[in-house]
């Protein structure tokens, strides 16, 4: 078994501070060992986890995954378009469960049948992690050669490979009584272009805006390309939980999240994850039009909820409804000056600007851009900096 403690100090050495995940009884002492000695994000579910560790990344920390192999099919669509896509690597740990041979629970049966050939389809590389410290300690530094890649590496641990890592007590962390402001009006309805026009124009240097998959990424860009924009495609509902691992890596910085109501109801979880680590410096923006509007504008269900109910409930510090553009305005500006994990739900119309151009920049490119637009003076030549 490998010395838990020791091996984490070794993934410390190589730059591995910033950790995120969902328990797994097989990962329980390097999870208690994060918790205990290092920046660990409890997510909801192993995607939006993937999605918080890209967020991590994009702000300058070498995070780490953990997971038990059957959330890796909930990992699946990060993976093959957020991580693939932008070329964001990341050091994950997923247990093999059910692995054939061993007794085990009979849901994880097929799971641990193809828990590695699952990373070979994703075009991820991995290894069984050993349970002897000097060659995991090597393990790591062949990891590395992929992570320096921008490619993620994912160690397959088996039971027993860590020893025994006691948790050490944890503070709860309280909601304090939120602000809401509910909907009080008739709503403008301004179109997304419009809105997103607004969002835009009230941006200075030490802002970033992370717009979610679809139409909003699409005009954010045709308004205005700037090195501070990030343009998410695929990865449908991962957005905040972006955001919220840049606003915890880069607490300097003012990150605005534009999501859409078909994409935040996909992953609500991660409301709750944003309001119990509660970032002050991330504003979360809703355009609510009730569609899919890129994929030809069938309903969500969103008439039928109460975000900003939801959204207090689950530990945001403000909660407000806005009913039109003047509003949005002046509670992005108010935003701005007193901070505070803050969600803004704006109702909008429905369709999208016409003959919208899709970016002519990569999103690996996007990627590279932001990293250097936060994270100035640390980058060799290749774009990448060093763990």
């Amino acid at each position: 078994m490998i010395d838990t403690g020791q091996f984490g100090e070794e993934l410390k050495q190589s730059g591995f501070t910033f950790y995120t995940g969902v328990p797994c009884s097989f990962l329980k002492n390097l999870i208690n060992y994060a918790i205990n000695d290092c920046e660990y994000v409890g997510a909801t579910n192993e995607g939006d986890a993937l999605a918080i560790a890209s967020g991590a990344y994009l702000g300058g920390k070498y995070p780490v995954v953990l997971m038990q192999n059957s959330g890796l099919a909930n990992a699946v669509s990060p993976l093959v378009s957020l991580n693939y896509t932008f070329q964001i690597p990341l050091l994950g740990f997923v247990s093999l469960r059910g692995e054939p041979g061993i007794p085990d629970e009979p849901q994880h049966e097929l799971m641990g049948q193809i828990t590695t050939r699952l990373l070979d389809l994703m075009q991820v590389s991995w290894a069984y992690l050993s349970s002897d410290i000097v060659k995991a300690k090597d393990q790591i530094q062949q990891a590395m050669v992929d992570i320096r890649r921008n490619r993620p590496f994912f160690f397959v641990v088996k039971k027993g490979t860590f020893q025994k890592e006691i948790l050490q007590p944890q503070e709860l962390k309280p909601s304090s009584h939120p602000l809401k402001q509910i909907k009080s009006t008739y709503d403008q309805l301004p179109t997304r272009y419009e809105a997103l026009s607004m969002i835009h124009s009230l941006k200075d240097n030490n802002t970033v805006q992370l717009a979610t998959t679809g139409k909003t990424g699409r005009e954010l860009y045709e308004i205005e390309d700037d090195a501070g924009n990030f343009y998410m495609v695929g990865s449908m509902g991962c957005i905040s939980s972006v955001g919220l691992g840049l606003s915890l890596s880069q607490n300097n910085k003012d990150v605005i999240v534009i999501d859409g109501d078909g994409a935040l109801l996909m992953r609500m979880g991660s409301l709750a994850t944003n309001g119990y680590y509660s970032p002050p410096n991330m504003l979360h923006i809703l355009l609510d039009n009730n569609a899919h509007d890129s994929t030809g504008g069938q309903k969500t269900v969103s008439d039928n909820i109460n975000f900003v109910e939801i959204t207090a409930a689950c530990g945001y510090k403000k909660s407000i409804y806005v009913h039109n553009l003047e509003q949005l305005k002046t509670s992005i500006m108010a935003w701005k000056m007193e901070k505070g994990l803050t969600f803004l739900h704006l109702k909008i119309a429905v369709g999208s600007k016409k003959n919208l151009p899709r970016p002519h920049i990569k999103p690996y490119e996007v990627k590279d851009r932001l990293r250097k637009f936060l994270n100035s003076g640390s980058f060799n030549q290749q774009g990448d900096d060093q763990p």
